[in-house]
């Protein structure tokens, strides 16, 4: 499929998807958040794809925020709608993605921006990386999940200070608050994340899709994630990946899964 402001490029069962408006500093809009969800529905059905990688284009913004041109103007029911469609449509979708998910912070990452790479499953820095969320300078709140997220990953206190202040972080405070899971040179960024991409092939994707599921469920109210892990846990041991992981360990040779 082409799309007029992302690409998509798979390599090596490596989904990798560029945000691509760089005038704007890749600024999520309407038909952005559209044609990533898009995309990210066609890699979640193709067998293909098992594992995705979210950048930005060019060297100064993985996402620089979102299109306040769209919205400026909205009335309270407009505002909602527009916080609910992007988190349905995106952020929760790529939150609760069966496959892995590694945000590649190339740069800025503010607003919007921070809260997609906050729903990815975990988020590796260029060191020239900056983030925050600067709503409240603009008279609202982080709408796209931010104000749940955050705190999962910093602390309520560092997250309150955060986007109490709209203070933008850099990478290393970014990595000393667990905000990240590395920090790069921008240089090293593609093939780092290639590289953690690569062992996460080396493993079950079944049991990584049930790992997925039970770790978010810790954060979903009205959920018991022990609950979940002891289902996830039991469904694993029907798929032939579990066989083949078991015989190759008991046999002492590396595992082939079928990814079934």
């Amino acid at each position: 499929m082409n799309y007029e402001n992302i690409l998509a490029v798979v390599d090596d069962h490596i989904l990798t998807i560029t945000i691509d408006r760089p005038k704007k500093l890749n600024a999520l809009n309407r038909d952005t958040i559209q044609e990533l969800h898009e995309c990210l529905k066609d890699a979640r059905e193709d067998k293909d794809v098992k594992v995705v990688i979210i950048t930005g284009s060019g060297e100064k913004a993985f996402v620089a925020g979102a299109d306040i041109s769209e919205f400026a103007d909205y009335s309270p029911k407009e505002g909602k709608r527009l916080s609910a469609d992007g988190q349905n449509k995106l952020f929760d979708y790529v939150a609760n993605f069966p496959k892995p998910v590694i945000a590649a912070i190339n740069g800025f990452a503010l607003g919007g921006g921070l809260e997609l790479a906050m729903a990815a499953h975990f988020r590796i820095a260029s060191d020239n990386a900056k983030m925050g969320l600067p709503e409240v300078s603009l008279g609202v709140i982080p709408g796209y999940g931010g104000t749940q997220r955050l705190p999962q990953l910093v602390g309520k206190g560092r997250a309150m200070e955060m986007i109490m202040t709209a203070n933008m972080i850099d990478a290393n405070q970014a990595l000393q608050y667990n905000l990240v899971n590395h920090v790069v040179e921008l240089a090293e960024l593609e093939d780092f994340c290639n590289e953690m991409a690569a062992k996460i092939l080396k493993n079950s994707m079944c049991a990584i899709k049930g790992a997925i599921k039970a770790i978010n469920a810790n954060y979903e109210a009205g959920k018991n994630g022990f609950e979940i892990e002891i289902e996830e846990f039991g469904r694993a041991f029907g798929t032939e990946d579990f066989k083949e992981g078991t015989s190759a360990f008991l046999n002492k040779r590396k595992a082939d899964f079928p990814g079934k």
